[in-house]
Formats: C-alpha cells, structure tokens, sequence
C-alpha cells in the first residue's frame, strides 16, 4: 500500500507571498460601504424622528404607524392623547407618531366623507 502514497505526494508549496495592500483596503472598503449605506442614514432617520416626537405640541395633526389619525389634545412625557373624532380621545405612545400633517389636513378629509356620502 505504500508504494501508491508516493505517487500522491504534492509539488513544492509555492513560497509565501507577503501580505499586499489589497487586503487592508478592501476591508476598509467594506467598512465605508457600510457606513455610507446602512449606519449613516439610519442614525439622520432616527434623528429626524426624535426631533419630530420631541417638537410635538398641542392641535398637531399626526398620524401614526398604525394609520390612526387625529389632533393632539394632551402631550405627556412618553404618550400623547389624541382626539380621532368629536368625544373620542385614544392615548398613543410618542414612538408611534409617524408624520405630522399639514394644518387643516384633517377638516378636509372630513369634508371630502360628508360630501361623497361614504359616512
């Protein structure tokens, strides 16, 4: 059996290369890549959304991530209450404020669903 081992024996390794720049920089690459592509937008996205939970003031029309929406009647530390209909108040986590809408916003729609006769 040992004289087939000897037909198997590899050539001579070839000598080792020392490392090149290629290495280092395509790592840093992949590092800006990332930064540019996924870290940086997102941190002015959450940005944009702390400053807009933060500006929140009473008679804002918003709506949420649910789709829910309505006027702020009451801002509190971590939730707002908000008026959806006459005499119907929900409380809703700041988190979940989305948008704020244009002054106005919300009496249009109303307008627009008496006149269409779709309520």
């Amino acid at each position: 059996m040992n004289w087939m081992i000897s037909t198997a024996f590899a050539a001579d390794a070839p000598p080792a290369q020392s490392p090149g720049f290629f290495e280092p920089l395509l790592l840093l690459g992949f590092v800006a890549l990332f930064y540019f592509l996924i870290w940086r937008p997102q941190s002015k996205r959450n940005k944009a959304h702390r400053e807009l939970v933060g500006s929140l003031a009473e008679h804002d029309e918003i709506i949420s991530s649910g789709g829910v929406m309505g006027r702020v009647v009451k801002v509190a530390d971590d939730h707002v209450i908000l008026r959806v209909a006459s005499g119907v108040d929900i409380s809703l986590q700041k988190n979940a404020v989305v948008a704020t809408l244009p002054k106005g916003t919300l009496k249009n729609i109303k307008e627009k669903t008496t006149k269409d006769g779709s309520r």
